[in-house]
C-alpha cells in the first residue's frame, strides 16, 4: 500500500500539492467555526427534580416529597446513584445515569416515573424537571448594581426579571439565567381576623372575591351587519386602589369592602436569598449554557445583548459588571496552549536547521506541522469535539513528533540523493527518493501503529479522567497518522521539487553532526570493551527508579489557576436573612481589601430557580483576582486569615474545581466523609467526632460538617378533642391556617408582559407566638382563640435532610493543603478502621483521590496489555525475542528520566503524568526501532556483516535522525515546561515533564546501550532473519 502511495505521489506530484494545500485551507476555515470550550464535555447525565413546597418543615418535605420521588427513581436503568436533600419549603432529588447515556432518553423515563408518582404527592406540590445545563454551565454572573437612594430594590428586580431575563434567554444555547436580590413586586392582602369578625365576614368570601380580580374573560362573537365581533369582558387592572374598592361581603344592605377587613399594600415577597456587589446591594444574575454551547461565543453575545439593553437602562440602576467570566479563563488558557504549539514550532525549526544546516529540508520537514494539524482540525468537526485545553494540550505533545517521520524520510532521501551524484551512472531522481522513502517506511509505520497502541489505556479510562484525557489521545493518534500519510505523500513530492537541484547536496554533514559523530564513534568503541558493567550500573538505575515511583506523593489532577476565587461562607442555621446579608456584607469589605482583589459578587441564600438548596445562612462569594507577585496559595490564606474574624465556617476554592468536586461526590470538596444512618441526631453526634479525629490528620484543612442541625420553630398541635367538641374538622382547620399564616397565592395581576402574585395571609405582626395563640377561629359556635383548639409551642426541628441512595446522610468535608492526597487518605482511612460505627451506621470516604485510584489502577492493567501488545507487533516483526526486547528496553531507560524530572520538579504522581508515561512509551521506543532496523538492512542489501564496525556504522548512519527526532519531540515540550500554574498549562505541565525527562535519559542511554545489547545479543536473530532474505526493507 504505501509503495502504491509513494509512486502514486511523485507520478501526481501536482495534484499531491493541490490536495495539501486544499486540506490547509478547508481545515483553516474548520478550525475558526469550531467551539473553543475550557474542558472538553465532562457532563455526567444528571437530572435534577425541584419541588416548591409552600413553607414546609424539612420533615414534611422529605416525608410528603422527596421520599415518594426517591423510591420511584430508584431500580431505573441506568441509574447510578440518587441524592436528594429536604430544606425549607423545597426538595431537589438529582437522578445521576451512567456516563455516556442519552440525557434526553433519561428525561423521559423520569418524566414517565413522575407521572405515576404525582398522585403520591401533596395537592398544589408539582415536581419540575431542571433544564438541561452543564456541569462548566455557569458561564457568567452578571452584577446589576444600584444605589438604594436612586432606586428602589423592587424596581432593579423588576428590571432583571422582566427585561434582561427574557432577552437573554432569547439567545440559542442559553439553558437557564437565574436572579437572586432586589425586591420581588407582590400584592398583598394581610388579613384583620378582628375585622372579619366583627363586619361577620367569613375569611373564604375574601379568597371568593380576590380569586377573578384583575382578570379578562371573553363572550365568544357576535354577526351584525354582515361583520364579526369578537366580544371581551375587561376587568384587566393593576391599581391598588381597584384592589381595595373590592366588594367582599353585603351584610344587611351594607357592602364590605376589601379595606375594611385587610391591609391591601404592594410589598416585597418573602425572599430565600439576596446579594451584593463590592459590598453594595445588588441583583446577580447567574447565565447557564446547555451542554455543547461554545461558551466564548455565547459569553459575546451576552455582553452583546448587555450592551443593547444598557442603553435603556431604569435611572439609579448603574452598568451591569461581568462579575465571572468563564470565557476570561477559557481564553487565557486556549490562548496560552497555543502559544505553547506556536513557540514549540518554531524550536523544532531551530533545532532541525541546526542538525541540517539547510532551509530547504528544513521546510520540507516543518511542512508536515500545519497540514498534519489542520487535517485533525477536520477529524475534530467529524466527531463533534470543541478546541480545549485537552485537544489542544494533545497537540501541543504531538507538535515535536509530527516532523519525525518527514526528518527520518528527508534525512535519507538526502544521503541517497547525495550517494546517487556520486556514481558514474545516476538513477532517476523520482526512483531514488522512492526508494529511499520506502527504505525507511518500514520503522516509520511500526513506529507509528506501537505509538496508537500505547494510547488504547487512555480510550477506556472509566468517568471524568476518561473525559478529560480521551480528546487527548485522539487529537495525538489522529496528527501522528497524519503525518505518516504526509510523510510518504507530501515529503516525497516536496523532496522532489527542492532537493535535487541542491548546490549542497555534496557538502556532507553540518558542523553540528560532525562533531556529535565524532563524540558517538569514540564512546561507541569504548563501550564495547565496558559492555558488562555499563549494562549493570543501567540496570541498577532502572530498579531504584522504579523503586522510586511508590514514594511520590498522589494527587487527581494539577490545581488548576482560574484567576477566580469561590469563598463559601456558612453561618448557623436558623440564622436569619437579615443578619445573614449583614455579615456577607462585611465580608465582601474584608475581601475587597486584599490587594489582589478587583471585584467581589455575594449570594447569600437562595434563588427563586436555583438548583441548590443552600439556606439563607450560607453566602457564596465570587472574588476576581488580578496578578501580582504574591502567588494563589499566598492570597488563598491571606483571604481566610481576614475572614477569621467572622462567626462564619469559610471555604476558599475555585468556580471550576468547585464544580468538578461536586462532579464526583455531590459534595464541592476535595474529600467527602459520608455518615449514612436513619436518626439525623446520631448522624450529627457521629459527624461531630469524626470532624474531631480528622483535624488531628497532617495535610487536612477546610474541615467542616454539612450543616444539618436543628432551629427553632414554633408548632401549632391540634388538639382533636377539642376540636370535636367546637364542631372544627381538623382538616379544614389545617388548611385554612396554612392559607393564613404561611400566606396564599390566590391568582395572579398582569400588567403588561409581566406578572406579580397576589397573596392572602396574616400581617408580620400575627404570626408571633403570642398573636397565634389568639388568632380567631370561625367555629359553629362562633369565633374562638386558636389556643382553645391547639398547643402553640416554641421547638426545634433539622433545617434540612440530605439522602443518598434512600439512606439519610451527613457529609464531613475538607481539603487538601495541596500535600500528598494518598498519605492523607490513608490516614483517614485507618482513623476510621480505629473505632467502628453503631448497628446501621457506615461511612463512605469519596472525593478526588477516588478517581485518582481507580484511574490509576487501570491504567497500570492496561499498561500490560499495551506492552504485551506491542511485544507481539515487534515480534511479528523482528521474529525474535532478543531484538524485540532489546528495542523495548528504551521504555525503562525513558523510566528513569521522567522519574528524576518529577522529583526535580516536586510534582505530584498524577494522572496527568501517567498519561505522560503513557506517551512516553511510544516516543522511547521508535529510537530502538529506527537503528535495530538500519543494521538489518546494512546487512541484508549493503553487503555489512556483522561486528563492532558494521553497529558503529549504522548508529553513525542514524545518528541524525534518532537525535533530531529525539531532541524536536522533546524541545517543542519547552513551552509547556515554563510557567507551570498558567491558566491552560497546568494539567499539561505534568504530562510534558514526564516526556522530557524521560527523552533526554532513553535518547542519552539508547545511545550507548542499544548498539552495545545488539552487539552482544543481536548475532543469531540477525542471521536468522538474513536467511529468510525479505526483499523488504526492515
Amino acid at each position: 500500500m504505501f509503495e502504491f502511495l509513494v509512486n502514486t505521489s511523485l507520478k501526481q506530484r501536482l495534484i499531491v500539492l493541490a490536495v495539501s494545500l486544499l486540506l490547509v485551507v478547508y481545515g483553516a476555515i474548520t478550525l475558526r467555526q469550531m467551539p473553543v470550550d475550557v474542558f472538553p464535555d465532562l457532563n455526567k447525565p444528571t437530572v435534577t427534580l425541584m419541588t416548591e413546597a409552600g413553607g414546609m418543615a424539612p420533615e414534611e418535605v422529605e416525608q410528603l416529597v422527596t421520599f415518594p420521588i426517591e423510591s420511584s427513581m430508584n431500580g431505573m436503568p441506568g441509574v447510578t446513584r440518587v441524592r436528594s436533600v429536604s430544606g425549607i419549603g423545597l426538595s431537589i432529588v438529582y437522578v445521576e445515569f451512567e456516563w455516556g447515556s442519552d440525557i434526553y432518553r433519561n428525561r423521559q423515563q423520569i418524566t414517565e416515573r413522575l407521572n405515576l408518582v404525582r398522585e403520591q404527592l401533596p395537592p398544589d406540590v408539582v415536581p419540575q424537571l431542571g433544564p438541561i445545563s452543564s456541569i462548566m454551565g455557569e458561564i457568567l454572573l452578571i452584577a446589576l448594581p444600584a444605589d438604594p437612594d436612586k432606586v428602589s430594590p423592587m424596581q432593579v428586580r423588576e428590571y432583571a426579571d422582566w427585561v434582561v431575563r427574557p432577552r437573554l434567554l432569547t439567545i440559542p444555547g442559553i439553558a437557564q439565567v437565574i436572579a437572586i436580590g432586589g425586591e420581588v413586586r407582590q400584592y398583598r392582602v394581610e388579613l384583620r381576623p378582628d375585622q372579619l369578625q366583627a363586619l361577620g365576614v367569613p375569611r373564604e368570601r375574601v379568597d371568593a372575591a380576590l380569586k377573578d380580580f384583575g382578570a379578562n374573560t371573553s363572550g365568544g362573537f357576535l354577526e351584525a351587519q354582515g361583520r364579526e365581533y369578537l366580544i371581551r369582558q375587561i376587568g384587566r387592572t393593576s391599581r391598588i386602589e381597584d384592589l381595595q374598592n373590592i366588594v367582599v361581603s353585603v351584610t344587611n344592605g351594607q357592602r364590605v369592602l376589601l379595606n375594611q377587613v385587610a391591609t391591601v399594600s404592594i410589598a416585597p415577597a418573602i425572599k430565600r436569598g439576596d446579594a451584593g456587589y463590592n459590598g453594595k446591594p445588588a441583583v446577580i444574575l447567574s447565565v447557564q449554557k446547555q451542554p455543547s454551547a461554545d461558551s466564548v461565543t455565547l459569553t459575546r453575545e451576552v455582553e452583546r445583548a448587555m450592551a443593547d439593553l444598557a442603553k435603556a437602562r431604569p435611572a439609579g440602576v448603574d452598568a451591569p459588571q461581568f462579575l465571572f467570566r468563564q470565557a476570561d479563563f477559557i481564553e487565557r488558557s486556549v490562548g496560552n496552549v497555543e502559544e505553547a504549539l506556536r513557540d514549540g514550532a518554531i524550536l523544532v525549526a531551530v533545532i532541525l536547521f541546526l542538525f541540517l544546516l539547510n532551509v530547504r529540508t528544513t521546510l520540507i520537514s516543518l511542512t508536515a506541522i500545519p497540514v498534519s494539524l489542520l487535517a485533525t482540525a477536520l477529524v475534530f468537526r467529524y466527531f463533534g469535539l470543541s478546541i480545549n485545553t485537552m485537544t489542544l494540550g494533545g497537540l501541543a505533545i504531538a507538535i515535536g513528533e509530527l516532523v519525525d517521520d518527514a526528518v527520518v524520510g528527508v534525512e535519507n532521501v538526502l544521503r541517497r540523493l547525495r550517494l546517487n551524484r556520486a556514481l558514474e551512472h545516476p538513477r532517476p531522481v523520482a526512483e531514488v527518493i522512492a526508494k529511499a522513502t520506502l527504505e525507511v517506511r518500514s520503522a516509520i509505520v511500526y513506529a507509528t501503529i506501537i505509538i496508537v497502541l500505547v494510547f488504547v489505556p487512555l480510550f477506556v479510562l472509566p468517568g471524568i479522567e476518561g473525559r478529560l484525557f480521551t480528546p487527548l489521545g485522539v487529537a495525538y493518534i489522529v496528527s501522528i497518522l497524519a503525518s505518516m500519510i504526509v510523510s510518504v505523500t507530501l515529503t516525497p513530492v516536496m523532496a522532489y521539487y527542492l532537493l535535487p537541484g541542491m548546490k549542497q547536496l555534496g557538502h556532507g554533514d553540518s558542523p553540528l553532526v560532525k562533531v556529535l559523530k565524532r563524540w558517538d564513534a569514540k564512546l561507541l568503541n569504548w563501550s564495547f570493551g565496558h559492555s558488562r558493567s555499563l549494562l549493570g550500573a543501567a540496570l541498577v538505575v532502572v530498579l531504584v527508579a522504579g523503586a522510586a515511583i511508590p514514594l511520590f506523593p498522589r494527587s487527581f489532577l494539577p490545581p488548576f489557576n482560574e484567576g477566580t476565587l469561590t469563598v463559601s461562607l456558612l453561618l448557623e442555621p436558623g440564622t436569619s436573612l437579615g443578619e445573614s446579608n449583614r455579615i456577607g456584607a462585611l465580608a465582601e469589605q474584608l475581601v475587597m481589601k486584599v490587594p489582589e482583589v478587583t471585584q467581589v459578587g455575594r449570594r447569600t441564600g437562595r434563588a427563586e430557580l436555583d438548583e441548590h438548596a443552600e439556606g439563607v445562612h450560607s453566602t457564596e462569594m465570587d472574588v476576581d483576582l488580578e496578578t501580582s507577585e504574591r502567588g494563589r496559595e499566598a492570597v488563598i490564606n491571606d483571604i481566610r486569615s481576614r475572614l477569621v474574624s467572622l462567626p462564619v465556617v469559610s471555604n476558599v476554592g475555585q468556580p471550576i474545581s468547585h464544580r468538578l468536586d461536586h462532579l464526583l461526590s455531590g459534595v464541592r470538596a476535595q474529600i467527602a466523609l459520608k455518615v449514612y444512618g436513619d436518626d439525623l441526631d446520631t448522624l450529627r453526634g457521629l459527624a461531630e467526632d469524626l470532624r474531631g479525629r480528622l483535624a488531628q490528620v497532617p495535610g487536612v484543612t477546610d474541615l467542616q460538617i454539612e450543616k444539618q442541625v436543628r432551629i427553632p420553630q414554633t408548632k401549632i398541635r391540634i388538639d382533636y378533642d377539642e376540636a370535636a367538641r367546637y364542631g372544627v374538622a381538623p382538616g379544614a382547620l389545617l388548611r385554612g391556617l396554612e392559607q393564613m399564616v404561611g400566606g396564599e397565592r390566590i391568582t395572579q395581576i398582569i400588567e403588561g408582559n409581566r406578572r406579580f402574585d397576589l397573596v392572602a395571609r396574616l400581617p408580620e405582626s400575627g404570626r408571633g407566638m403570642h398573636a397565634l395563640s389568639n388568632l380567631l377561629i370561625e367555629t359553629p359556635d362562633g369565633h374562638v382563640p386558636l389556643s382553645k383548639l391547639a398547643d402553640v409551642e416554641d421547638s426545634d426541628g433539622p433545617n434540612q435532610v440530605s439522602r443518598e441512595n434512600a439512606r439519610r446522610r451527613i457529609v464531613v468535608s475538607a481539603n487538601t493543603d495541596g500535600g500528598d492526597m494518598a498519605g492523607i487518605i490513608r490516614s483517614i482511612r485507618s482513623e476510621l478502621a480505629a473505632r467502628p460505627m453503631p448497628d446501621g451506621y457506615f461511612t463512605a470516604l469519596e472525593g478526588q483521590f477516588q478517581a485518582q485510584e481507580q484511574a490509576s489502577r487501570l491504567i497500570a492493567l492496561l499498561a500490560l496489555v499495551s506492552l504485551s501488545m506491542i511485544f507481539l507487533v515487534l515480534y511479528s516483526r523482528y521474529r525474535s525475542t532478543a531484538l524485540t526486547l532489546i528495542i523495548m528496553g528504551n521504555i525503562p531507560l525513558a523510566l528513569v528520566g521522567s522519574v528524576i524530572a518529577l522529583w526535580i520538579s516536586g510534582q505530584p504522581l498524577s494522572i496527568a503524568a501517567l498519561v505522560g508515561f503513557i506517551t512516553l512509551t511510544g516516543i522511547a521506543t521508535r529510537n530502538g526501532i529506527l537503528k535495530i532496523s538500519h543494521y538489518i538492512n546494512l546487512c541484508a542489501f549493503e553487503g555489512e556483516r556483522f561486528g563492532q564496525a558494521m553497529i558503529v556504522r549504522g548508529s553513525l548512519e542514524r545518528l541524525t535522525p534518532v537525535l533530531m527526532t529525539a531532541l524536536v519531540a522533546a524541545f517543542a515540550l519547552v513551552p509547556l515546561l515554563l510557567s507551570a500554574d498558567a491558566p491552560g498549562k497546568e494539567v499539561l505541565h505534568p504530562v510534558a515533564v514526564v516526556i522530557f525527562g524521560g527523552l533526554v535519559s532513553s535518547t542519552l542511554l539508547d545511545t550507548v546501550l542499544t548498539p552495545m545489547m545488539f552487539w552482544r545479543w543481536g548475532e543469531k536473530p540477525l542471521q536468522r532473519l538474513l536467511e529468510t532474505r525479505s526483499t523488504e526493507n526492515y
